[in-house]
């Protein structure tokens, strides 16, 4: 049959630019929170997801526990995704927010190397240049004192708690891109809501647990940050599903490409609301990471387009 138009041609990449801007003012939220912890933050996100993913699954009829050959599946993408999502909130809490976001966009180069691994796909020449981009992008950021001295500057607090904020930020990335490889490893089989069920169910697990294990759980004191934790759950949300109606009307690579306006969010919020201007070392790393993960994304995006047309003929 004919192929249907869009209603409205670049309806997709608005979406995705909408997403991103979401997402980026929930970071900004999550930097203003003072007394709450990045773990109890997390809680309360997968908390607002179950509260928006329960009513899909009743009327979708799903289940709860999914296709028994794929629940380990669903288990590892639930583990791997919550621990993604609370590693990159304590980086949002400990760095400087264009810097953690920076980091996160290597995650394409990561998908590529994993899934090499695991899925054997093709890992070309070109995969391995940008790979190295993107982890040149990330020393610049992290700037190790054996390379760069001892006297580091442009961050924020001690060169220590820096470090740790990159640590958990990688640790973020490789986390969020082996659920990638993971949904690809699925396939269609297993229905979006029963994914999204994993990872906000084990994810509230997890971090009731780590909360109990650190004894951080508390209720912020100030009203202020009750209101910035119930934005951050509905940001989070209403970003993840724009996302996902931009997957759905657009072809992936433009908008992995669009989706760099993350990092331009993240520089123009962190200057405009927490008055840290960006280092050029920072403005480096982001250049060559973005580079990488464009790169990654176009060619990717191709290969598509190469592949339809032959099966076309």
């Amino acid at each position: 049959g004919t192929k249907k138009k869009a209603a409205c041609p670049g309806l997709g990449l608005f979406y995705t630019v909408l997403s991103a801007f979401l997402f980026s003012v929930a970071s900004l939220f999550l930097k203003k929170i003072e007394d709450v912890h990045s773990v109890e933050v997390s809680a309360f996100r997968c908390v607002f997801q179950m509260a928006f993913v329960l009513p899909g699954l009743i009327y979708y009829k799903t289940g709860f526990l999914g296709p028994k050959g794929k629940r380990i599946f669903l288990f590892f993408r639930g583990f791997l995704g919550s621990s993604a999502m609370i590693l990159l909130y304590y980086a949002f809490q400990v760095m400087p927010l264009a810097d953690a976001t920076v980091i996160t966009f290597s995650s394409p180069v990561f998908t590529s190397l994993l899934a090499w691994i695991f899925l054997k796909e093709k890992y070309s020449i070109w995969d391995l240049l940008f790979t190295l981009f993107a982890i040149t992008g990330v020393v610049l950021i992290a700037r190790p004192p054996f390379l760069f001295g001892s006297n580091v500057t442009g961050i924020e607090g001690s060169y220590t708690d820096h470090l740790k904020g990159t640590i958990a930020a990688i640790t973020s990335t490789v986390s969020a891109a082996s659920t990638l490889v993971i949904l690809r490893k699925v396939g269609k089989s297993v229905h979006y809501f029963l994914s999204i069920w994993y990872y906000a169910v084990i994810g509230l697990i997890g971090c009731v647990i780590a909360l109990f294990v650190m004894n951080e759980w508390r209720l912020p004191y100030c009203g202020k940050d009750r209101v910035f934790l119930i934005l951050i759950g509905l940001l989070g949300l209403g970003g993840q599903i724009f996302l996902t109606k931009a997957l759905q009307i657009e072809k992936a690579g433009p908008v992995a490409i669009m989706k760099t306006m993350d990092v331009v969010f993240a520089f123009i919020l962190q200057i405009l609301f927490l008055n840290h201007l960006p280092t050029w070392w920072t403005v480096g790393g982001a250049l060559c990471v973005v580079a990488s993960s464009s790169g990654t994304a176009i060619r990717k995006w191709r290969q598509s387009l190469k592949k339809a047309k032959q099966n076309e003929i």
